[in-house]
C-alpha cells in the first residue's frame, strides 16, 4: 500500500496498537527506539485500555484474547447494541491515537494493518475523523499483508541492514555506521 510514498504511518491496530514511521524513505525509531508506542497512552492519564473499551460485559477482555474480541466485531455486525457500543469506543480511542500521529508527523498516507484491520468499520471512520481533525488528511489504506505485517517489516528491516553493509562504500557516511 506504501510503495509509492516516502512518508508513511503504518498502525498496527489491534489490542496493543503500535505505529511505525518512515520519514523520507527511512524508518523513524526515536531517541530511544521507542517512537510510535501508542499501546502505551492510556499510561498517560488515559485510565481505559483498549481491552476495557472493547468489553460488553463490564471486565475487561483477557489482553491477548484476540477470538474475544473478533467475537465482540462479529456481535457488533449482528446488531448486538452493547458490542456496538464497545467497538465505536474502540474505533474512536484508534481514531485519536491515529490523528496524534498524523498532526506530529504530517504523513501523506496512513496504512492501518494486523488483525483488527480486518474487522469491519475500521477504515472509514478512520479517514473521517482524520478529516475533521488533521489540518492535511492523509490518504488511508489498508494494509495487504494482514498479520504477517510484523514478521515482514522486520525482515525488510534486517535486508536493509545487510545490504547498507554489502554496499557501503569505504569511507562514506553510510560506511561508517
Amino acid at each position: 500500500a506504501a510503495t509509492d510514498t516516502d512518508d508513511v504511518v503504518f498502525v498496527l491496530a489491534g489490542l496493543s496498537p503500535g505505529a511505525g514511521s518512515l520519514i523520507g524513505g527511512r524508518l523513524h525509531r526515536g531517541y530511544g527506539g521507542a517512537a510510535g508506542e501508542i499501546g502505551a497512552l492510556h499510561l498517560l492519564g488515559r485510565e481505559v485500555t483498549p481491552e476495557t473499551l472493547l468489553s460488553t460485559t463490564g471486565e475487561p477482555l483477557h489482553p491477548l484474547d484476540e477470538q474475544a474480541v473478533a467475537d465482540v466485531f462479529a456481535h457488533a455486525r449482528e446488531g448486538d447494541e452493547r458490542a456496538q457500543a464497545a467497538v465505536e469506543r474502540f474505533i474512536q480511542r484508534l481514531v485519536h491515537d491515529v490523528a496524534a500521529l498524523v498532526l506530529a508527523l504530517d504523513p501523506e498516507l496512513v496504512v492501518v494493518g494486523g488483525w483488527a484491520a480486518g474487522l469491519d468499520g475500521v477504515l472509514e471512520p478512520l479517514h473521517q475523523e482524520l478529516e475533521r481533525y488533521c489540518l492535511r488528511p492523509p490518504r488511508v489504506a489498508l494494509s495487504m499483508l494482514g498479520e504477517a505485517v510484523v514478521s515482514t517489516g522486520a525482515l525488510r528491516l534486517a535486508l536493509d541492514h545487510v545490504e547498507e553493509q554489502l554496499f557501503a562504500v569505504e569511507g562514506t557516511v553510510t560506511a561508517a555506521r
